[in-house]
């Protein structure tokens, strides 16, 4: 257990909760939020015995309902785009490209940063009562913090265009129809789901899990080959001590112990 203010940290089996813990407020991202779950996923990463994150909102409400747009009402020019420019860095980034993978179980609205924060993670699963968007060009400005990007690599241009510009939300059927989500379930099925696919996921090899999640995300970076990070990732799985142990205990038709 770890000390935050506004987020829960905990782990067990081998799996991270990393809970947004502000109902009052439906959990909006404050600059404070976004630290300390930077420092979450940083401390999730750094260590060993944990292969998988989940993160999600406290209560039933909400995952994350936006960002706190007082702290930002007053802005200039420069200060906005220092505010997406570091959010994105500290946070948003981080999380994607981090090589222990993560799923976010959206449990309620996630809206603005709530649906960037659910897109930079690795795999999303939503409750019935979840509701999604970017309801940023209704108050005059647009997503900040990857929305524009990562939406458009989710759901395609067109979709993206549409709930951007619309500012409208959208129901778990739909993201899941959509590709923005991969399951959707009841309230009480969330967090279970989650940790059955997390189940799956701290079977198999981290460290072969850490490159392949790069090699997949090189595929969305400009003006890098995807298929060549993936030759020189799966050549650099055969200096690890898992891919001795995977083979071995393939070929000793056992399972693995990574």
């Amino acid at each position: 257990k770890m000390d935050y203010k506004n987020i829960l940290f905990e782990y067990k089996n081998a799996i991270a909760y990393i809970t947004i813990n502000r109902s009052k407020q439906l959990n909006a991202l404050n600059a404070e939020t976004i630290a300390e779950l930077s420092s979450a996923i940083t401390l999730a990463e750094n260590d060993k015995s944990i292969k998988c994150m989940i993160i999600t909102g406290a209560e039933d409400k909400a995952f994350v309902a936006g960002a706190d747009i007082k702290e930002f009402a007053n802005y200039s020019k420069k200060e906005g785009e220092n505010l997406a420019r570091k959010g994105q860095e500290i946070l948003f980034d981080l999380l994607e490209n981090c090589g222990t993978p993560s799923i976010a179980a959206i449990n309620g609205f996630a809206l603005g940063g709530g649906l960037e924060l659910a897109m930079a993670c690795h795999i999303r699963i939503a409750s019935e009562n979840a509701k999604m968007g970017l309801p940023e060009v209704s108050l005059g400005v647009i997503p900040g913090y990857g929305g524009t990007q990562r939406l458009a690599n989710l759901v395609g241009k067109g979709k993206a265009m549409e709930m951007i510009t619309t500012a409208g939300m959208i129901l778990a059927a739909d993201a899941k129809s959509w590709g923005l989500v991969n399951y959707f379930c009841t309230q009480e099925e969330l967090i279970p789901l989650a940790e059955t696919i997390a189940s799956k996921i701290i079977r198999n090899s981290p460290s072969a899990i850490a490159k392949a999640i790069k090699a997949v995300n090189a595929g969305f970076e400009e003006g890098i080959n995807g298929f060549e990070v993936e030759k020189k990732e799966f050549g650099n799985c055969f200096e690890s001590e898992e891919f001795k142990e995977g083979t071995n205990a393939f070929l000793e038709k056992r399972k693995a112990n990574f």
